[in-house]
């Protein structure tokens, strides 16, 4: 399985600290940002990666993290997006790269405690489809939010002024080769990008998305207050990672 890490985007949210740096380059308490996802796929016994970036700074994503060697790498590798056009348009720029195989995708910004072992096992055991992680949260319209029914998700609502529960799917996504398919099809939404939401529910309607509940905190890091809460966090927490507290129920396939 590779990896991707999505940090493209001009964080306006951040502003006017992303006038002089890319948001994923901010610091979350004593490293920066970018760090959290890759130590997260690391973790999970990744170690192919690739970064998709963005914005004017680019450059320094590679004078911060060159080859990889401070995760214990051989190398990292990185694609730019030009422009916005939404998280589903970065990630088909990874395309080349994936050669077919199944892929881990996390957004830049996100942070969590323990890990995503277990998730990627269960992933591992589908022969397809794609498989989600979610959290409940105080705020699920910030986020992707399903609406669920005997712990199966019947859709996905992106940024949902009433949502239909209180859930997000966290920026940690798994899917087989055919994403960039579903992203083929996918049309741009009323904010003018491709939503990964609607890669998603693509994968609901065929019948072969699964998800699991994270174990531990996970916050994102993409506004002045949520990277306020990474930092508390992190710092509370302690950077070395957690081990995870066990394992999660078998994931639901929310087509059974």
């Amino acid at each position: 399985m590779k990896g991707v890490v999505l940090a493209g985007g001009r964080g306006t949210r951040l502003y006017p600290l992303t006038r002089v740096t890319n948001k994923h380059l901010l610091p979350v308490y004593d490293r920066p940002m970018i760090y959290y996802p890759i130590q997260t796929l690391v973790d999970a016994g990744i170690r192919e990666i690739i970064v998709v970036t963005g914005g004017q700074n680019s450059g320094d994503f590679l004078r911060l993290l060159s080859n990889g060697k401070n995760f214990g790498l051989n190398r990292i590798h990185y694609t730019y997006q030009e422009g916005e056009g939404g998280i589903a348009d970065a990630l088909r720029l990874a395309e080349p790269f994936v050669e077919g195989e199944k892929i881990c995708v996390v957004l830049g910004d996100n942070i969590i405690e323990n890990n995503i072992i277990d998730a990627k096992k269960h992933f591992e055991t589908q022969e397809r489809g794609a498989h989600l992680i979610l959290k409940e949260v105080p705020d699920p319209e910030r986020f992707g939010c399903p609406e669920l029914s005997n712990c199966k998700i019947l859709r996905i609502e992106e940024k949902p002024k009433s949502p239909k529960s209180r859930f997000a799917v966290t920026g940690i996504y798994f899917y087989d080769s055919t994403v960039f398919e579903k992203i083929g099809r996918t049309k741009p939404s009323w904010r003018h990008e491709l939503e990964i939401t609607d890669v998603n529910n693509f994968y609901l309607e065929e019948g072969s998305l699964s998800h699991d509940v994270l174990d531990g905190w996970w916050t994102d890091a993409g506004t002045f207050e949520s990277l306020l809460h990474a930092t508390n966090l992190a710092a509370k927490t302690g950077t070395n990672k957690i081990p995870g507290r066990g394992s999660p129920p078998r994931p639901v396939m929310d087509s059974e």
